[in-house]
């Protein structure tokens, strides 16, 4: 038994080893862009706190991606639910278009996109006259929903897998509807996947770049004007801003993450 523990444990320190090795390959250039900004370029990172250009495609980006990710909750979860409750043929095919903006190009996405919602588009053409998507608020979360929305379908999907239908099956019996057996029995034991999954969509929204500038890049938002600013001044200019955007993601992300995690320890008690 002692030497089963020990080749346990073994195994473990060495998975442990290898995944430092990817946890430092995400981290070193996180943090020495961080870190060089900070203590090497104050007055840089000064001048991009007292942007007011900054700011505003700061807000814009959360904005967007916070629509966004409401548009892929209204339309996402209850396609999760259906993929997870009902077997038909060709379930396979949706789930694999489900999955279909994650291994697209996002330039090849933001064309597609163009195709739909430009002035000549199949959408954007007979809506001109009412709206705008090429290089407005609507273009760019069009570009965001559809390459985050897998995001929060799939994680959704897994927890309306982990409810037990019969559960449901209790709930009508007692007189429930079977929207009241939603709602009540397994929308709550699934909640805390579709939060992760719209937390994961909102952050995937708010990083998306390829297809954002293809359809609208105007008005900016933090990764366009970070890529501006790289072309239009150098590195010195654009990277202060990168750092803000990592510092107030990852404040907002780590809150976001904090309440998933307290919402687990509810569920198990």
């Amino acid at each position: 038994m002692q030497k089963l523990t020990l080749r346990h444990d073994r195994l473990l320190v060495i998975f442990l080893l290898l995944g430092l090795v990817i946890l430092a390959f995400i981290m070193i250039p996180l943090l020495s862009m961080t870190a060089g900004q900070l203590i090497s370029n104050q007055p840089g990172m000064a001048e991009a706190i007292n942007d007011s250009s900054v700011w505003k495609a700061m807000i814009l980006t959360m904005y967007t991606a916070l629509v966004a990710t409401i548009v892929a909750f209204i339309f996402g979860v209850p396609l999760a639910y259906f993929l997870a409750r009902r077997n038909f043929p060709g379930k396979g095919v949706v789930e694999s278009i489900v999955d279909i903006p994650i291994i697209v190009p996002h330039t090849v996405a933001g064309i597609a996109l163009l195709t739909v919602f430009g002035l000549h588009g199949l959408i954007g053409c007979p809506l001109s006259s009412i709206i705008r998507f090429r290089d407005a608020f609507p273009g760019i979360v069009v570009a965001m929903l559809f390459v985050s929305v897998p995001f929060l379908i799939n994680s959704a999907r897994e927890g309306f897998q982990s409810v037990d239908p019969r559960l449901e099956n209790v709930a009508r019996s007692l007189g429930a509807s079977e929207w009241g057996a939603f709602t009540l029995v397994t929308a709550p034991l699934a909640a805390r996947h579709i939060l992760v999954g719209s937390i994961m969509c909102w952050a995937r929204a708010m990083s998306e770049f390829g297809a954002v500038i293809v359809i609208a890049y105007y008005p900016m938002i933090t990764p366009t004007l970070i890529y501006e600013r790289y072309i239009s001044y150098g590195l010195s200019a654009s990277s202060p801003i990168a750092v803000l955007m990592i510092i107030v993601c990852l404040i907002i992300f780590v809150i976001l993450r904090a309440i998933s995690s307290g919402w687990r320890r509810y569920d198990r008690d």
